[in-house]
């Protein structure tokens, strides 16, 4: 059985584009022992994935280049030599970015039966929304009465971050790059919202949150940051989940300009990768958020593209910004 796969043909020095990617056709082996045969019916594409494609290890190590690229993905099993992972039986894995794989039955989970799309184990109840869970709850160690600013508060991230801390009694603020996101930030329950485009954060703060800021829930970095220490009040609190803003980068940009802020507000600023919560926390997060998501308390925002040929151009919307909520390639039914 053969299999299509999108590679990588170089590591990009800026923008990433379409010529960064390939579509390729592999032979799949025989399923052994152990063993799980998967047809993709989903996968994700996640801004992370840009720092994979330097060419050098950060956290986790490079794609390699003209091979088999990884990521999040639904699949069905069809052909089953492990006993505890049935035929029939949907789970998530890694192997994105392709249509079929031959995979460790260990190294995949079988997914819960719930009233929802399979596409929000992705999104909403996948790594997704447990990163936004693991920054409010283990990082700044959100509060009821805290008044939190969430950037890129549109994204797949963003929104579930704002939409559990607005659950949680906080007052949020958010930040989009349009107006109609602007507008769907107010109907996903966030206080107030602004469009950065037209609206500097330094700016909008100032007006929107004129005691100040206790958390900051940095999607962004740049700018947004340095916005976000100017106005975080005493003992505030920053999860640092990521830095779509310099990810296309070809030169060291500079750091916030308000650094001695951490040391006169006694501020705390911590980034933090979600897999190192997951032994500890995901069963928890699972445990809340799933009832909400069921319930519609939280909406999980989705743009979907189909077929695996429209995933480099979905990857490049997604870090352009051009979609809503979470990005996901759908392959098969």
């Amino acid at each position: 059985m053969k299999a299509r796969e999108i590679h990588l043909t170089e590591y990009p020095k800026g923008e990433p584009t379409l010529d960064t990617f390939e579509l390729a056709e592999v032979e799949l082996p025989e399923v052994g022992d152990g063993q799980v045969r998967l047809e993709t019916l989903a996968f994700s594409v996640d801004p992370y994935m840009r720092g994979r494609m330097s060419g050098r290890r950060t956290y986790v190590d490079p794609f390699p280049l003209h091979d088999t690229l990884d990521g999040a993905a639904v699949s069905r099993v069809v052909d089953s030599k492990h006993d505890e992972v049935p035929e029939g039986s949907l789970v998530l894995s890694q192997h994105g970015w392709r249509d079929a794989a031959v995979a460790l039955g260990d190294a995949v989970r079988v997914l819960p039966e719930l009233p929802v799309s399979h596409t929000h184990f992705l999104g909403a109840l996948g790594l997704t929304g447990f990163t936004a869970w693991v920054g409010l709850e283990r990082i700044a160690e959100l509060r009821a009465d805290d008044v939190i600013y969430v950037s890129a508060a549109a994204g797949a991230v963003g929104s579930i971050a704002g939409q559990l801390a607005k659950h949680k009694g906080a007052t949020v603020i958010g930040s989009a790059g349009s107006d109609a996101k602007v507008a769907r930030l107010r109907e996903l329950g966030f206080d107030e919202a602004f469009n950065y485009k037209t609206d500097p954060p330094k700016d909008a703060l100032g007006r929107l949150a004129p005691d100040g800021l206790d958390v900051y829930f940095d999607n962004v970095g740049g700018d947004t940051l340095e916005a976000a220490m100017h106005y975080l009040n005493n003992f505030g609190r920053a999860a640092i989940c990521g830095m779509i803003s310099i990810y296309n980068a070809t030169e060291p940009p500079p750091g916030p300009r308000n650094m001695s802020n951490i040391v006169s507000k006694r501020l705390k600023l911590q980034g933090f990768i979600v897999s190192d919560h997951w032994q500890d926390d995901f069963q928890t997060f699972a445990q809340q958020v799933s009832p909400l998501v069921i319930d519609g308390t939280i909406q999980a925002d989705e743009t979907i593209r189909e077929g695996i040929e429209d995933a480099p151009q979905a990857f490049l919307d997604m870090l352009s910004g051009n979609k809503q909520g979470k990005m996901v390639v759908k392959v098969g039914e």
